[in-house]
């Protein structure tokens, strides 16, 4: 009877053990296949059949169509009759190891147009008024900006500047230029270094209807703070970028 019990138990355990294991290498062949994907390695933008990618990644046609299943969930690939799986989405890259505004970065895939919401001078909150090293209370001018790429929407930026800095923006032309390069003619000095934190949080009903991404989504939440040649923090800024929309990139360098 014990063995007959332990062969009941082992016999599910091991299917699931099964089931697990190849989700596993689907998850690991989207990892794969996503980096070739956004990397341009398909130029007609048509995906290899479903037997050529089992036989060179050594996997089941089964793994591959999960695999597949993941990427057109993200809505990376489609399936097009007559032709096979076809590459329908693109990420944009995004350095992180420059200290450069978006249409810097992104100049080279198209035009990034700003459409200002909100530009105000307001009092600085608590936290906003430590990280610039002001006055508690002191006036910040405050800017909600929707950045677009041709039309697309990809970042809903917050920023916070101190007065004497984000007066002249005041009067300058924020839809078709970078804050960065602004900010540097108004402290007539060259920006130096930033603070970064990258996270994924949810996109709140606001962000999400700017954004026009569903209601709930995750979106890539960066915060930094920039800080002047001289070491003087200057722009304090709070950018939502669709996930869907970017991938962050950088070459970093180990140091012991």
């Amino acid at each position: 009877m014990p063995a007959e019990r332990t062969r009941q138990h082992t016999t599910p355990v091991a299917a699931a053990r099964r089931r697990r294991l190849r989700a596993d290498r689907a998850r690991q062949l989207a990892d794969l296949l996503r980096h070739q994907v956004l990397g341009g390695r398909f130029p007609e933008g048509v995906l290899p059949h479903e037997e050529v990618i089992g036989a060179d990644y050594g996997v089941s046609r089964n793994t591959v169509r999960q695999a597949l299943d993941l990427l057109r969930a993200e809505q990376l690939v489609a399936r097009q009759p007559g032709v096979g799986t076809v590459v329908v989405g693109h990420k944009y890259p995004h350095a992180l190891d420059r200290l450069m505004g978006l249409a810097e970065t992104l100049h080279s895939h198209g035009r990034v147009t700003n459409e200002v919401r909100t530009i105000s001078p307001v009092a600085a909150p608590a936290p906003v008024a430590d990280r610039l090293r002001l006055p508690p209370r002191s006036e910040v001018l405050y800017v909600e900006r929707l950045r677009r790429l041709d039309g697309l929407p990809l970042s809903l930026d917050l920023t916070y500047l101190p007065m004497d800095i984000g007066l002249p923006l005041l009067d300058a032309d924020l839809e078709n230029n970078d804050v960065f390069r602004l900010i540097e003619e108004s402290a007539g000095q060259p920006l130096g270094t930033a603070e970064i934190t990258l996270e994924a949080v949810n996109a709140d009903a606001h962000s999400a209807a700017v954004l026009e991404a569903p209601r709930g989504t995750a979106v890539l939440m960066l915060e930094r703070l920039t800080h002047l040649a001289d070491g003087s923090p200057v722009d304090l800024e709070f950018i939502r970028f669709r996930g869907d929309r970017l991938t962050m990139r950088g070459l970093l360098h180990r140091t012991l």
